[in-house]
């Protein structure tokens, strides 16, 4: 990946790698390249990993992660969010870290316990069940919930006139996974905490990736682009070559 000028940011949308030293040595080269690189956290680099030398779990894995990002000069979800004040700006590029909460749940289950047991018979089960540990949070869910409240209470204190750009590893409302294979996996994609933050923060779009469909969709007139990558395996389906970058900002009217 390289930029088209020296101006260009890169937005990543998570899951760069399992491994700690791998996520330092792909950040630090996409660093080098681009004027500003932006991450926002996905499942795999917040798995504990037996395969991986660092051992953290859940917050302690997260906030270490964010230590090696500012190191590198990468923006977090914990830092100030920067204004994009180049063509289509000015607007505030927020990278997210808000997990799901299990509420995208298959159709006829209710709770938690009911999509996860239709899931088992299923065999469509995320590893995040076995690897991605929440401590000291009980659950996944009660972490996300506090993340979400702690990223909703810092967007709603931007400049009210201000467009943002919402990076989050996954998307912030559930319609993008409706052409999930598998529609249970949907309950490891996001939660309906987000569903209008759309509207709520004045988004000029939503970038997001996790479910290696690399698509625009539009909701409720807002722009919501998947931009992963995707494994090797998959890239002989897509029309488009691997790595190809997505153009956010400007827009091809040369808005926000």
């Amino acid at each position: 990946m390289v930029p088209e000028s020296d101006d260009d940011w890169l937005l990543v949308a998570g899951d760069v790698s399992e491994s700690v030293a791998d996520i330092g040595w792909t950040l630090k080269t996409l660093a080098s390249r681009f004027r500003k690189v932006v991450w926002a956290p996905g499942n795999h680099e917040l798995w504990t990993h037996p395969k991986d030398t660092v051992t953290l779990r859940g917050v302690a894995r997260y906030e270490h992660l964010v230590e090696l990002c500012r190191d590198l000069g990468v923006i977090t979800p914990e830092d100030p969010y920067p204004v994009w004040e180049g063509p289509g700006g000015p607007v505030a590029v927020a990278p997210l870290f808000l997990l799901y909460d299990y509420s995208f749940l298959p159709a006829g289950c209710a709770t938690k316990e009911e999509g996860l047991a239709y899931a088992h018979r299923t065999g469509v089960v995320c590893n995040d069940e076995y690897l991605l540990h929440p401590d000291p949070y009980p659950t996944r869910e009660d972490w996300c919930r506090a993340r979400v409240a702690e990223t909703e209470r810092r967007l709603a204190a931007l400049p009210s006139g201000l467009p943002t750009v919402l990076v989050n590893h996954y998307p912030l409302d559930r319609h993008p996974t409706d052409v999930l294979w598998y529609p249970e996996f949907a309950m490891w994609c996001g939660t309906a905490l987000t569903a209008d933050w759309h509207r709520r923060f004045r988004v000029a779009a939503m970038v997001y990736g996790h479910l290696h469909i690399p698509r625009i969709t539009w909701h409720e007139g807002v722009r919501f682009e998947e931009v992963s990558v995707g494994y090797p395996r998959e890239w002989s389906k897509r029309p488009q070559p691997p790595g190809r970058l997505r153009r956010i900002l400007p827009t091809k009217d040369g808005s926000a």
